[in-house]
């Protein structure tokens, strides 16, 4: 299912997308990179949990995907983290010049908040979480290269990695109108996957290889999940983290195996 999830969002990005001038191409170039599109999934599946049809989140979902797009072209910029490979090509600015990246990540942004118009509330969740993006990236920056905390490091990915997760889940359950128990349990999977998320980001930081992920790897070695607290106690957290993302999902009975199976793929990928 999730492969032709995958698929299915693949065929309605395409429809979205400009195809004409080189600011398209810039923007289909990061769009059409290769990702995993696990958050327009998420979206999908949340609607299922729901008893919903998936296609009606299909444009959220897209829209989630879109500023995950722009989130990352601009996450890689020289001023940021200065990244020349991303999904196992050149980024964006190396590709088409820093100006253009730029400006293809930012019409990525405003591309997703037109599709998502008639969804209001689905709109501020994503806006919301795009500014928790932005504030996250501001303390990674800030941070510089002093050892954090656990606690300044889960506040960072809260931020960062998290709130683009609960977006995800939460905006997909307001167009469904899901109640707001249902919400509530949904926010709490999507914190403490965002959490597990990010520590096996970390992990496989200093575990894998440039050509498994794709991108350059040590990068975040000095300010991680293992430099804190070492490798084996970032990976039983991991774990941790996973498994009360699943217990979240209890009210969703059989509904939610699938919401469970994307938190066992976030701690076991190798990607």
């Amino acid at each position: 299912m999730l492969s032709e999830d995958k698929k299915r969002i693949d065929r309605a990005l395409d429809r979205i997308m400009p195809r004409r001038g080189r600011l398209a191409k810039a923007m289909r170039y990061s769009l059409f990179a290769g990702g995993k599109r696990f958050r327009p999934i998420l979206c999908l599946n949340t609607a299922r949990a729901l008893g919903i049809k998936g296609s009606k989140v299909i444009a959220f979902a897209c829209a989630v995907e879109l500023v995950h797009t722009f989130t990352l072209i601009h996450d890689d910029l020289p001023a940021m983290d200065n990244s020349d490979l991303r999904r196992g090509k050149p980024t964006s600015h190396k590709v088409f010049g820093e100006a253009l990246a730029i400006l293809a990540g930012d019409a990525l942004s405003t591309l997703a908040f037109k599709i998502i118009t008639p969804f209001p509330a689905a709109g501020s969740e994503l806006a919301d979480a795009l500014l928790k993006v932005v504030e996250g990236q501001v303390s990674d920056i800030e941070s510089g290269t002093n050892k954090p905390s656990v606690r300044q490091l889960r506040k960072i990915h809260q931020w960062k990695t998290a709130a683009l997760l609960q977006a995800s889940v939460r905006g997909a359950a307001l167009i469904c109108k899901a109640s707001t128990a249902k919400i509530e349990a949904l926010t709490k999977y999507a914190d403490h996957l965002g959490m597990a998320f990010q520590i096996t980001d970390d992990i496989l930081d200093v575990t894998s290889t440039r050509e498994k992920m794709g991108k350059p790897v040590k990068a975040d070695s000095r300010k991680g999940f293992p430099f804190v607290l070492g490798l084996a106690r970032s990976i039983e957290l991991a774990e941790a983290e996973k498994e009360k993302a699943r217990s979240a999902l209890k009210c969703f009975g059989q509904r939610g195996e699938v919401l469970k199976e994307l938190a066992d793929f976030v701690v076991k990928r190798s990607y």
